[in-house]
């Protein structure tokens, strides 16, 4: 990796802490629906995906759609925690201090979120005209889509970009970009994103720059 010319960071889990938030919501809107879903179901079983994917999931388990207000609702009850609750994961604003590359973000949230969570938890300034969301490409995660469409827009290689991802289905869509991933685990068992590809794995953000540093020497 001496030519790392791009880091491109997910959002959710990686850069803020809004995972926890956004399960509660989700949780509480599916159990209203009937669904009696845990909060250790939802990480295991959403966490990652699309919102269409998502509901893909949750008419599966209806047995037919939910409510057509069901989306906008979530959306608009989630970000409204979010603006009262999100923070950045720990580390994160002294790490992007020190980052020496170029960096983005690339997530599976709609632009909305996206600004919603870094601009709550002060980081939305650090990636101004560097955010890209799923909604600017035809494939979710796992499909490499978002992570091409980022390097693309800024004008990296493929094959001199980093992907930092929190769980399978992002670094499966990291791997199939064929880009360096190093699997952020501070939240997600470490296993699990070897499993699905990650070249390494660490859970202190603080790390991170350093890691950077050893792949390009």
């Amino acid at each position: 990796m001496r030519d790392l010319a791009l880091v491109i960071f997910d959002c959710d889990g990686v850069l803020v802490d809004s995972e926890p938030i956004s399960n509660r919501v989700f949780c509480s809107m599916l159990n209203e629906l009937g669904l009696s879903v845990t909060l250790e179901y939802m990480h295991a079983h959403f966490v990652g995906l699309s919102m269409p994917q998502c509901m893909e999931r949750v008419t599966s388990m209806l047995g037919a759609p939910p409510p057509a207000n069901f989306v906008a609702n979530l959306e608009s009850r989630t970000e409204s925690a979010l603006r009262e609750g999100v923070v950045p994961i720990p580390g994160v604003p002294e790490m992007l201090d020190r980052l020496t590359v170029p960096f983005c973000v690339a997530s599976s949230g709609s632009h909305s979120k996206i600004r919603a969570t870094l601009g709550a938890s002060g980081l939305l300034d650090r990636f101004a005209n560097k955010i890209y969301s799923v909604a600017d490409v035809n494939h979710p995660k796992p499909a490499p889509d978002i992570f091409l469409h980022a390097a693309r827009e800024i004008g990296a290689d493929p094959a001199c970009c980093v992907v930092v991802e929190d769980t399978p289905t992002g670094v499966r869509a990291g791997a199939a970009a064929r880009m360096r991933v190093l699997g952020f685990c501070a939240n997600t068992p470490a296993h699990r994103l070897t499993h699905a590809g990650a070249h390494s794995v660490f859970d202190d953000m603080r790390l991170l720059p350093q890691l950077l540093l050893n792949r390009r020497q």
